[in-house]
């Protein structure tokens, strides 16, 4: 029986993501969901890296199963940074990814197409009865645009620009997304560290 993967998640497009991510680690995936798990595990840390860790640390305590949680978020230059950490509470906590979205670009009015330079940024974190066994980055640089534009991916990516393909990250298939994002490089370090693990025992 091969060994199973708790994705501390409950976006329904973030778990889309992951089974094509995760498609080459030896584990089979499951998700909070489908394994019953109540409750959340509440996001105070300070980075990107502290959340991760603290939801991979947080769910599945005690179980066999290995927990791979994530935080990502989008840095923006002309804003000092943000919104950093708080990307996914940007505009509130219940705000939807279309009122975030137009937040960012009304605190981006004005600002030159040269100075709109951002960054994608994702920490996946993996962890075993609550021990933290690996950590993983990835980052992907781009523009955001004045406007939304595409349909596909989620939260930012309408407004995430990639000047080397020309596109925004909402108008990329999910499989070229997954070749270029933050979460597509975090995870394909995880993957090399997973089948790893997994040989190991």
């Amino acid at each position: 029986m091969r060994p199973r993967l708790l994705l501390a998640t409950r976006n329904r497009a973030k778990i889309r993501e992951y089974s094509l991510l995760l498609q080459e680690a030896p584990l089979d995936l499951i998700d909070l969901e489908a394994e019953g798990i109540e409750g959340e595990v509440v996001e105070t840390g300070a980075t990107l890296r502290d959340n991760a860790v603290l939801k991979a640390t947080g769910y599945g305590v005690g179980e066999e199963y290995l927990v791979l949680a994530d935080d990502s978020g989008l840095e923006v230059d002309a804003l000092g940074g943000e919104p950093g950490p708080l990307s996914a509470r940007y505009a509130g906590e219940s705000a939807s990814d279309a009122q975030r979205i137009d937040l960012l670009l009304s605190r981006l009015a004005g600002v030159p197409w040269e100075r709109r330079v951002a960054c994608f940024r994702a920490v996946v974190a993996i962890a075993r009865k609550s021990r933290l066994v690996c950590v993983c980055d990835g980052f992907c640089e781009g523009v955001i645009t004045l406007e939304p534009r595409g349909t596909q991916g989620f939260g930012y990516d309408p407004v995430f620009y990639l000047p080397e393909l020309g596109r925004t990250m909402a108008e990329l298939s999910i499989e070229e997304k997954n070749r270029v994002s933050h979460r597509g490089r975090a995870t394909a370090e995880a993957v090399r560290f997973l089948r790893e693990y997994v040989k190991e025992g």
